[in-house]
This record gives C-alpha cells, structure tokens and sequence, in this order.
C-alpha cells in the first residue's frame, strides 16, 4: 500500500474478512454499515452489521444461572445484499456467486480516505473460459445523513445471457458480532412490516424491544438498462429479483439507495413515510457520489493531518474512523463517544472514559461537535445523582459504562474464554470516569474560550462531580490524610486485595490525585462565575461555605501513596509478589490479557504486581510536568523529575499492555520526557488495529480513543501545544521518526489556523480575518503574535 489516501486489501483471505469489515466500515456520525461483502450474509466469515448512533436495546439473559439484564447498540436490518448468478445463453444457470466460490479468480477491497469510498472488485470464472467482473462501490453520505447508496457493475467475458440479481433488505437480523455474548440475548427488533412502494422502493419498519424505538429503512433499486423486477415481501424483509441482459464485454448496473429513519429524528414524523419519500427522490448514484465527496473534502480542510510515510497512512485512517464516527452531524444528536466507534458490536457499543483520549482533537477541529458529547454527560446528570445517591453518597457518580439513560450498563459477570468461566466483573468501581468527564469539561472551556458553557452545563456538572469525591473521601485520623475506598483504577487487573473477600482497592493513585484535581477546579470556577451564577448554582445545589470548605480541605490533604521511592498504583500495591514475566512470556508469548492467563490456571493477577495498562502513569497523559509537579505540591508531596521517571520506569516494567489505550499513553508520556523506547510505544499504538495486535478484536469494532489518542499524540503530545486563553503555547519535543508535519486547528478565535513544524523550527499561519493577532506562547516563555494573513517561523 503505497497511496497514503488509500487503504485497500489485493486478496480475499476468509480469516482476516472481519478485520476487512471493520476497517472498512463507513459512516457519516449518525449510522455507520460495516464494509462487509453485498454478496455474504452474517456467519463465522462475514458480519455485515448498520448501527444507528444512540439506538440501544435492552434484553435479560440467563447466564450462568444468572438473570443478567444488558443494553446493547443495535444491529439494524441489512440493506446491502445483493445476490447474483450468470445465466449464459450456452448453459443452465450458475450457482449464486460469493467471494467463498470456487470460481472466484480475484478479489480486492479499496477504501477511499479522501472520498470515503468503499469499492470491492471481484473476478468469476467457471471451468468453461466464461468470465464476470463485479465492482461495488459503496458510500454512507457524509451530506446527507440519512442516505447510504451502493452501486454494482457487472462486466461479462467470453458469454451473452443474463444475471439474474437478488436486491435484499433484510430484517433478520440479531446481534451476533461478539461470539464471547453468545449467551446473551441478540434478538432486538420486532414488529416487522415491510412492502413495496412505486419506483422500485422496498420498505421495513420496525422497533427495539425497550425502549420502543421505532425504524425504518427504504431501499430504491434501479437498473441500466431499466428491468421491472419481481417484488416479494416477508415477515422481515423483501426481495425485488431482476433477470438483466447482458452481452461480452457489456456493462450493467443496479444501484441501491438507502434512507433511514427512526422515530427520534427531529422534526418528528412518520419514519417510513419519511424514509419512503427521501428514498425515491434520492439524486442518481453519480450525484450522490459527487456529493458526498465535496461534504468529505469540507471535513478534511477542517481536520487536516499531514505527516509523511507510513505512520501518516496510518494517521489517516484513523482519522477517517473518527470524523465518521463522531462528526458534525454528531452535533445534532443525544449521543456519547461510543468506545468502539459504530463498526461492530464490542462492548456492546457502550460509552466508558475514551472521550478523554476524543475530545481534545475534537476541541481543536470541531468544538460544536466535543461540546454536543459534553451535553451528553450534561443531559445524564439527574441519572448520575441518583447512582450517588443509590450508594450513599452525594453529588453525581458517573457510571463506568453509560448507553441511553445514563445508568451503569457495567455487566455482572464477564467471560473468560481461556477457562470458559463466568466471573464477577467489579469494573463498575472504575469511579475516575467522573474525573475523566469534568477533565473534559474543563479543558474543553480552556481550549476553545467557550465560557457560555462553562458557565452553565459545563459548571453544573463539574461541580456535582467535585461534590461527589469530597462526599467520597473519609479522613483518617491516624495520618490526617483523606482516603478513597473500595474503588477499581484504569488498570482493571486489581479489583480486590488478595486476602479480601469484598471487591474494590484503596487510595488508587490516578484516582485520588485526580479526585483532588476536580475539587480544587471546582472551588476556581465558582470563583470566576459572574455573582449572580455563582449565586444561583450555589443555591440549587445547596452548596453552603461548610461544604465548600471541606472541599479545599479535601483537595489538599487526600492521600497518595508511594514505595520505593516511586508513586504507589494503590494503597499496598508494593507488597504484592512480583511476577516472573519472562516465564510468562516463555510460556504463553502473548501475555497482554494476564488477567485471563492467570484465572485459567487458579491464580489471580491480584496477587502481583502487574498492570493491565497505564494506570498512575495517565497522570502524565492528562498533566503536563508543571501541571503535575503543583498538583503533588498542592497534596503536600514533592514529585520533581527524578521521582516521576523513577515512577515511569517502574511501572514499564510490570505492564502487560493489554488495552489499545496502554502503548497509546506510554508513548506519549515517554515522548514528554524525551525516553528511548517512546517510538516502540506509539507505533504500537498506531498497529493496534491495523494489525489486529490483540487477536480478533478489532474485527469486532475498532478502538476510538487509541485511534484517536495517536493523532492528538501528534498534534499536541510532540508539538507541547495547548490552546487556551494566552493563545497558543508550543514546546515541541523532538521525535526522529516523526521529524516534520502539519495541521490545522481552530485556536483563539480562528479558524484554519496552520501549524507545521520541522526539525528545529516551527509555522503558524493564520487565515485573513477581522480578528485579532493569534498569540504563540514559546517554551522560553516569549509570547509573539501571528497576525491574520500572516506566517510566522519560530526557532526552537
């Protein structure tokens, strides 16, 4: 793959096929289609699976004795199948053509990043010499967001006759993605109707189970040259079957038009009715394509990344998944960063911590789109207060895994496909999520001057979170220090001390340190508040001067602990054995899921020191050094350089990396301090799907926030920029293999501002505007000023 706007696959091989689909999924950031083959329906090969964004579904299992109640992102009816066989004039008709026939000569799939096109071109020949080229092309409109369309040609060779084609829309679908919840219930849509309306439209409504969520799907076919077709409907789908001429190297075309609607949609209307209507006077495919290709380049000019090489390639196709999986049309919608975009079926497309790795790219590109995921968590508060309440406690306890309501969808029990047990998951107990969503909120305000935000949403929920931890934090009286109790850290391995019956660790670092964090931005933006908000909120949340008290005290006395010179992941965790990693490494290679390797043998990773992924190092992903070193300064700790790397390579050594997210922040925060191995880090971070490097899981959905994280790893990570109030700050740490590259951002009021750096050097352009010149803060603290219209070169 030479072409770095391209991504494509010269072969059809069955046990990658997924893989294929996931990366090659398109969607416009209000559904998404997999980019599976229009010939193929669902089995252990190929999954074709459309997911509309917020459309989940609840279902109660029996699993493992056990009633286990989940909601799960939806697996809408398929709109793209599309059936064909060669009837030759010479002979009795072939059998129905797939990529798995034995006629097949050739397969290949190109991805268009520039355009967001899918093609697959597929080549058939039988044992007689009689040959037929079929070419799909495949697009989910970026323009218009409720229109997909796929278009087939078909190219005989050495025969004359026909093809007989089968246009589908099928509604028998389940949710069967992830073969690890094969227990659990995937039937969600019932109430089928379907039927046909004039000029060739097919049409299916139904609904989810609960909460009653009603669908409907119109797909428009359409031939060259025009054939009537004959029409059945079913229970659950339909089938128009069309018998087309066609002669040796003649040409023909079916094109199928897509609208789909729910009945969330604003305005409010008759989903098929509406469906119906846009799917018939839906432009022709060449118009649409057009179209849809002009609304991409307008979110590339927007969103531009430019690095040379592979890892650009790479960068680029991770940006692609991410404006289709969050973009602007994200903004007209009630919906979160779902952790595997809108590709498959993992994590039963639920929402966890992975806008912290989102949102800052967002910040910097598309505001309107980070604050509508912000409104999200906003929108959720009443469920959040309620779970605080539920445990004892006050303010809002966002949950670990959040889908429509906002209440916890954490399962129960989890599966362990190494000893075929169900286990009790504890991960509900990851209680930081609140910190990662006031973070959020915060730097949000900070990047982007949004006050108005702020100052509204943004301060209702930062401040219910801070209550939350303060309400959280007992004192003890031996040491004068506040603790936090019986919680799970981002490393997900240690969910119970070894000799304890109940769940849960005590004083996780990155927990308690950014639990203080929350509090003391709490007490500051009550105290930039203009008087009559501060007011106000203080009064609708009862926020008296006692609680506010307490808050500073707690924000300046919670405890963090420490061993062997280095910050403790939690209380006691230096007393824990240590491991024999190369054993492990000797014994199994992939040691990345430790967790499922010990289980299987009865043992578990409580026992020892070994992490999941970066847990006390996200400290240095979220903070700069500064940042970091006031805010132990502020708990009454000294946490200079020395101790801070002493801290990083400590826990190098005892990471397992097994979360996507793990090489992600181990190459950011080794590419701050300028280590050897932060390249290792951040190509394994760019691999991670690509490559598939944990084994099957990214044909189940790609990883959003590692795909993500890697391109804000370059924007701000090696570049040290920040947007805030003082303008653009730049303190670039030098990356050999990644010595130059460009992009664009919105900072300070503008828009298209363009930032290149090179080895030594760096370029702020800024657009010609009315407004004001963009200040760039430098790492000696200069502060100069880029005038609208001009470029500036900065010597670092």
């Amino acid at each position: 793959m030479t072409d770095p706007w391209n991504w494509s696959y010269d072969r059809y091989e069955p046990d990658r096929e997924r893989l294929v689909e996931a990366l090659c999924t398109l969607g416009n950031g209000r559904f998404a289609t997999r980019g599976s083959s229009p010939e193929c329906s669902a089995g252990a090969v190929h999954y074709p699976g459309t997911y509309l964004a917020g459309c989940y579904d609840r279902r109660t299992s029996l699993v493992a004795g056990e009633r286990v109640e989940n909601e799960d992102l939806v697996n809408l009816p398929d709109w793209t199948p599309l059936r064909y066989r060669c009837r030759p004039d010479d002979g009795p008709p072939g059998d129905w053509l797939t990529p798995d026939a034995k006629e097949l000569r050739h397969c290949d799939v190109r991805l268009d990043l520039r355009g967001g096109v899918l093609t697959r071109h597929l080549l058939f020949r039988d044992d007689h010499g009689r040959g037929l080229r079929v070419s799909h092309l495949r697009i989910v409109h970026m323009g218009d967001a409720g229109l997909a369309a796929q278009c087939t040609m078909f190219r005989a060779y050495g025969w004359s006759g026909a093809v007989d084609v089968e246009s589908v829309l099928d509604g028998a679908v389940v949710n069967a993605g992830v073969e690890r919840y094969r227990n659990l219930d995937g039937r969600h849509l019932t109430g089928h109707r379907t039927g046909f309306e004039r000029g060739g439209v097919a049409w299916l409504t139904c609904r989810t189970a609960d909460p009653g969520l009603g669908i409907a799907l119109a797909v428009r076919t359409v031939t060259l040259p025009a054939s009537t077709a004959r029409e059945v409907a079913t229970r659950t789908g339909t089938v128009q079957t069309f018998r087309l001429p066609i002669g040796h190297r003649r040409t023909v075309t079916v094109v199928k038009t897509l609208a789909l609607r729910a009945s969330t949609d604003r305005p409010a209307g008759d989903p098929r009715e509406t469906a119906c209507g846009e799917a018939a006077g839906a432009p022709p495919f060449h118009r649409l394509l057009s179209t849809h290709k002009e609304a991409w380049q307008r979110l590339w000019e927007q969103g531009e990344l430019l690095v040379p090489g592979e890892a650009g390639r790479i960068l680029r196709l991770h940006l692609f998944h991410l404006l289709q999986t969050l973009s602007p049309h994200t903004a007209e919608l009630d919906v979160g960063v779902p952790a595997r975009g809108l590709h498959g079926e993992a994590y039963r497309g639920h929402v966890f911590w992975d806008e912290l790795f989102v949102l800052p790219y967002l910040d910097l590109h598309f505001p309107d789109v980070a604050r509508s995921l912000l409104m999200y968590r906003y929108r959720r508060l009443p469920a959040a207060r309620e779970a605080a309440r539920r445990s004892g406690g006050v303010g809002a306890m966002y949950p670990w895994q959040s889908a429509s309501s906002g209440r916890e969808e954490t399962q129960e029990l989890h599966l362990n496909p190494r000893s075929g047990r169900w286990l009790p998951d504890h991960s509900r107990l990851q209680r930081h999520v609140g910190s990662a969503v006031a973070y959020n909120v915060w730097r949000y305000a900070h990047a982007t001057g949004d006050r108005g935000f702020l100052h509204s949403a943004g301060a209702e929920t930062l401040l219910e979170i801070a209550r939350y931890w303060a309400g959280a934090a007992s004192l003890d009286p031996s040491s004068q220090r506040y603790r936090i109790l019986g919680v799970v850290g981002p490393d997900e391995y240690h969910d119970a001390y070894p000799d304890r019956t109940t769940p849960g660790i005590d004083d996780n670092a990155y927990t308690n340190a950014t639990a203080a964090w929350v509090l003391a931005r709490g007490l500051d933006l009550l105290d930039e508040l203009p008087a009559a908000r501060r007011s106000e909120l203080r009064e609708r949340l009862s926020l008296d001067d006692a609680e506010l008290d307490r808050w500073e005290d707690v924000s300046r006395r919670v405890h963090v602990p420490f061993h062997q010179g280095v910050v403790s992941q939690f209380e006691g965790y230096g007393d824990l054995a240590e491991l024999d990693w190369e054993a492990y490494r000797a014994r199994y290679d992939d040691i990345r899921r430790l967790d499922r390797i010990l289980e299987a043998e009865g043992d578990t990773v409580n026992r020892y020191q070994a992490s999941k992924q970066a847990d006390t190092l996200m400290l240095g992903y979220l903070f700069r050094p500064d940042e970091l070193h006031g805010l132990f300064a502020r708990l009454g700790y000294r946490l200079d350089d020395e101790v801070w790397r002493a801290t990083v390579s400590y826990y190098l050594r005892r990471t397992s990396h097994g979360s996507t997210l793990s090489s992600l922040v181990h190459g950011w925060v080794l590419a701050r301090q300028q280590g050897a191995d932060a390249w290792r880090y951040c190509e394994e971070a760019l691999l991670a799907d690509v490559a598939d490097v944990q084994g099957g899981t990214t044909g189940e959905g790609i990883h959003l926030g590692a795909m993500a994280g890697t391109v804000d790893l370059v924007e701000r990570g090696i570049t040290g920029l920040e947007a805030g109030p003082e303008g653009l700050r730049v303190a670039p740490v030098a990356l050999r293999e990644l010595p130059r590259f460009a992009f664009t951002l919105c900072a300070g009021g503008h828009r298209g501002v363009h930032v290149r750096v090179l080895p030594g050097r760096l370029a702020v352009r800024v657009p010609a505007s009315a407004q004001g010149p963009l200040a760039v803060v430098l790492p000696d603290g200069r502060r100069l000023a880029v005038t609208p219209g001009e470029v500036r070169w900065f010597r670092l």
